[in-house]
């Protein structure tokens, strides 16, 4: 009898290790490398897919979109890609790592303060006084301007307005649009430029001016589908409830 039960119990144990075994292979990974300002957006829309999907991870790598298109072009696992300019979406497809892609969003580019400046409202244009709202020795936080896209916007739309020069020297350059927002809410720089979606989800920073659309490249954020298996969240990222989600946190859904 007893050997009858050891058996059992053996077999018992066996069963119950390999349901687990299946159960835990049948959890499915995505990888989703994006650009930062989609942080909060991106988050929220994982975690309502996921009430849906119990057997589906998200996981994303949030970065700088240069930073991000270099580590796939380097064979980083990713199976969606989020850009923040078409620039290094081309740059994936013209090296043959990208087949497709689709425009999902749009952003605007602003000019913020902390929270308690007593700059209140700045009017963009090209007769802005640059020298009454930014002190000689006062910072300007942007996104690295010659890889980051937020920067890259920035540089662009200062060049037209005919002040990138006279405002480069003073300059706090950012490894990516979250970091030059950082730099704003510690009172690291008196102003920052970043996108209109950044400074809706910090508490901490005043929207002070919008930069004239005329004056830069449109910023649309392209969506890539690396890897067929994330075929299904890749839809979702697309769908009228992700859409909402993205609206929320301002982006203009296409």
């Amino acid at each position: 009898m007893n050997k009858y039960i050891k058996t059992l119990l053996a077999v018992t144990l066996l069963t119950t290790t390999t349901l687990f075994s299946i159960s835990v292979s049948a959890i499915e990974k995505i990888t989703v490398f994006a650009a930062a300002s989609l942080t909060n957006a991106l988050q929220d829309i994982a975690n309502a897919y996921q009430t849906d999907h119990k057997n589906v991870e998200i996981v994303f790598s949030f970065a700088s979109t240069s930073v991000l298109a270099k580590q796939i072009e380097q064979g980083a696992p990713a199976d969606i890609f989020m850009s923040a300019d078409q620039k290094w979406m081309t740059y994936l497809i013209d090296h043959h790592l990208v087949d497709h892609k689709d425009n999902l969003l749009k952003n605007a580019l602003v000019l913020i303060a902390p929270k308690q400046s007593s700059i209140d409202k700045v009017e963009i244009n090209s007769t802005t006084n640059w020298n009454a709202i930014l002190p000689k020795n006062e910072k300007l936080a942007i996104g690295d301007p010659d890889h980051v896209p937020a920067g890259l916007y920035a540089k662009e739309s200062l060049t037209n307005l005919g002040v990138y020069d006279q405002l480069a020297p003073q300059f706090a350059p950012a490894s990516n649009v979250r970091d030059a927002l950082m730099l704003v809410e510690r009172n690291e720089a008196v102003l920052g430029i970043v996108y209109s979606t950044d400074a809706k989800v910090s508490n901490k920073v005043k929207i002070v001016g919008t930069f004239p659309a005329n004056t830069f490249t449109s910023i649309e954020y392209p969506i890539a589908l690396l890897k067929p298996e994330a075929q299904d969240f890749y839809q979702y990222l697309q769908s009228p409830n992700a859409k909402i989600i993205f609206e929320k946190y301002g982006f203009i859904t296409q």
